[in-house]
């Protein structure tokens, strides 16, 4: 199988857990710092476990999308005889970065980010387990899983460093008790590396995006700068402004895209400082543009519809037909070319799948190109609905 998820969300933890369970040899690679050398030398263990004692071998490989092909493809036999059971952890899409041999024997399990609740939780475990003398406030505690942001591994990693503090830590009284105040002290300097004011890393990028949605330049210049100021990755930054431009601008500014992607290769050829003047000017245009979600809806809802649909076959005018036996099929013989007709347009044509529901997910916003946009589909559509009227008459 394998584990698709963000950090920090227990696919290692699982695979031990099944090794536990289902008492296998437990033997865990890094794709990281592996190679196929590291490979053979867990299959000889394996082997050498199962002639020895009987138990099968479960192979963990974390960040399995690290392996090119031919090291993923050096597990394969192995799995088919059954000597591994394989388990891949990835934070990556699978579907891209896995070889598709490999894709094909394994069940892939989508594991989404920890939610509040679950981090509160951990964290009581944790505490229970750790240090019971401490008290948590419940405005740290709230800080405390914020600053986790879904992450597990996060979540343990910051309750050891307030473990350390709390050691050298004079408490008021004889109560032991961690306040949002001493939280922010002791993890004042892990926070700086994001973000010297001492917010959520994460939150800014939010405020950056919905300064800009919301047409505000200096908002969005104020937050770019102050994370920018904050050690954030100009690069990083680039791609939020790429997503802002595709998202919130669309198409009615396409200009919006180019010029983001622009100031993320200047930025690549000059570096910083003198490359992060083309980002700033890149997210004062997204802040000013026309403003345009029609786009990230329309593929949304068709995401949706095709996700719960059949796969519909395509219909035979719209086939190509490039052998004998497929004209002789009548794949594309009844096909309109629209530049043949009047206006470039076939008007009444229809291009999709037959017994398809009406649909009409992208619906352009009048503003900017996407009013012109707008008015042109809209003739086409009478276009459409006169054609209609003359097949009738």
């Amino acid at each position: 199988m394998i584990l698709w998820g963000p950090p920090g969300v227990g696919k290692t933890t699982l695979a031990r857990l099944m090794a536990t369970a289902f008492e296998a040899e437990f033997i865990a690679l890094s794709a990281v710092l592996s190679g196929v050398k590291d490979i053979r030398a867990a299959v000889e263990q394996a082997e050498l476990t199962l002639a020895q004692n009987g138990r099968r071998t479960l192979l963990f490989v974390d960040e399995v999308h690290r392996f090119n092909k031919s090291q993923q493809d050096a597990f394969l036999p192995f799995v088919e005889r059954g000597l591994l059971t394989f388990i891949g952890a990835t934070t990556e899409n699978p579907s891209f970065e896995v070889n598709s041999a490999l894709l094909s024997r394994a069940a892939v399990y989508v594991l989404k980010s920890l939610t509040a609740e679950e981090l509160q939780l951990l964290f009581a475990h944790a505490q229970a387990r750790a240090f019971p003398d401490l008290e948590f406030s419940s405005e740290a505690v709230e800080r405390l899983v914020a600053y986790a942001d879904g992450d597990a591994r996060r979540l343990l990693n910051v309750l050891e460093t307030l473990r350390t503090a709390a050691a050298s830590a004079k408490f008021p009284d004889d109560r032991r008790l961690v306040s949002a105040d001493f939280l922010q002290a002791a993890l004042a300097a892990d926070l700086r590396r994001f973000d010297k004011g001492g917010d959520a890393f994460y939150d800014q990028i939010s405020a950056l995006h919905k300064s800009v949605r919301g047409s505000n330049p200096d908002a969005a210049l104020y937050w770019l700068v102050r994370m920018l100021d904050g050690g954030a990755d100009p690069l990083y930054m680039g791609r939020r402004i790429i997503r802002m431009a595709s998202e919130d601008i669309g198409l009615a500014d396409p200009r919006a895209l180019r010029i983001a992607l622009d100031a993320v290769e200047t930025y690549e050829r000059l570096g910083s400082p003198e490359g992060e003047l083309a980002l700033a000017n890149a997210v004062l245009y997204m802040a000013v543009a026309a403003k345009s979600n029609a786009g990230y809806l329309a593929y949304g809802a068709a995401r949706k519809f095709v996700a719960q649909d059949t796969s519909r076959p395509v219909p035979e005018h719209l086939r190509n037909a490039p052998t004998k036996l497929m004209k002789e099929l009548g794949f594309g013989s009844a096909y309109r070319y629209a530049h043949d007709e009047p206006e470039a347009y076939a008007a009444g044509e229809t291009y999709l799948p037959e017994n398809m529901p009406g649909i009409n997910w992208y619906r352009p916003t009048p503003r900017g190109l996407e009013q012109k946009i707008g008015e042109k589909l809209a003739h086409l559509r009478t276009l459409d609905a006169q054609h209609k009227k003359q097949q009738k008459d």
